[in-house]
């Protein structure tokens, strides 16, 4: 195995197998922990590699996104993964084959472009017989992505909260004693973060900043302690929810009907437009939830349908390398 800062050299190209990446969707901010507090949910894209010592790439996709993701070198799967192998020093892989199976909505707020990203590090680095940490890979993931709030949960799972000071990331990753189900409601319409960025103010009143510490931190105490009573009012946000929420129309609306139907709290999942509702795990209270946020969503003419997720525990994983 390679050491960390050793440089590749004269690596055979009949060793590289076919990677197979798996990585979850993920949802950021979680309400309250704008841009800082991120989670893993159960469902996936997965990717399989072939890393080529002659300079082509080759890609296709099935499922979300299939018909629009680029399918040459402007593609982000594989701009990532040339991002490390530039920075392992190697230049005997020069091209891929990939093949992409999308289950992820695109442009939804499920972290479709983070598990793109993730998945290009972490399939790079098996071929290179994972020279980089997965902190390491983390940094690269943040810089590519610009921010870790989706990222970081894709790579390490569970619950993320995101730090970066001085440019260096920092990540601590838990799972909690709560036993929760996440009911995604999915709107037929992309929502792009830069647009939904613009609808944000350049400063907040300081009752609003004050508003979102306490909230933040109630909501990581009664997660890692299992206080579910704290929960519907710790995932409340004053900072960046109430902005967009014309963006989303029935938002509120769903939120309150959500409530109703006995869910623990709502968010908008990253920048939108899928909302996302926490609840404890029964079948029937579930499907409830996820009825009446379809049905209230129809109200305002938005087309949506309702996924009934778990929290993703592992992150991105190689799953077979043959």
């Amino acid at each position: 195995m390679l050491k960390s800062g050793d440089v590749m050299e004269n690596e055979n190209p009949s060793a590289w197998k076919k990677i197979m990446v798996k990585v979850p969707g993920t949802s950021a901010n979680c309400g309250s922990g704008f841009d800082c507090l991120g989670l893993a949910a159960t469902i996936y894209n997965e990717f399989e590699f072939k890393f080529l010592e002659e300079k082509r790439v080759t890609i296709s996709a099935v499922g979300e996104g299939a018909d629009t993701i680029p399918n040459d070198e402007k593609n982000i799967v594989w701009q990532s993964a040339r991002l490390l192998l530039d920075r392992a020093g190697t230049d005997t892989i020069n091209g891929v084959e990939i093949h992409m199976n999308n289950r992820v909505p695109m442009s939804r707020g499920l972290g479709s472009s983070a598990a793109a990203i993730v998945a290009g590090l972490i399939g790079a680095n098996a071929a290179i017989d994972n020279y980089f940490t997965r902190n390491d890979i983390l940094k690269f993931a943040t810089e590519i992505e610009g921010h870790p709030d989706n990222v970081a949960p894709a790579i390490f799972g569970g619950f993320t909260v995101s730090v970066v000071e001085k440019n260096q990331v920092q990540t601590f990753s838990f799972l909690p004693k709560i036993k929760l189900k996440l009911i995604v409601a999915v709107p037929d319409f992309p929502l792009s973060t830069k647009v939904a960025r613009q609808v944000l103010p350049k400063t907040v009143p300081l009752k609003d900043a004050i508003f979102n510490i306490s909230r933040a931190s109630m909501l990581i105490a009664a997660l890692i302690e299992g206080k579910e009573k704290f929960l519907p009012i710790a995932f409340d946000d004053a900072l960046h929810q109430p902005y967009r929420t014309k963006l989303v129309p029935g938002m509120e609306e769903v939120f309150a009907a959500a409530k109703k139907s006995g869910a623990l709290g709502v968010t908008l999942s990253g920048a939108g437009p899928c909302l996302i509702a926490f609840s404890a795990a029964n079948k029937k209270l579930e499907n409830a939830i996820a009825s009446e946020m379809v049905q209230t969503f129809k109200k305002f003419d938005v087309q949506s349908s309702a996924l009934i997720l778990d929290l993703d525990t592992r992150g991105a994983v190689v799953e077979a390398v043959s």
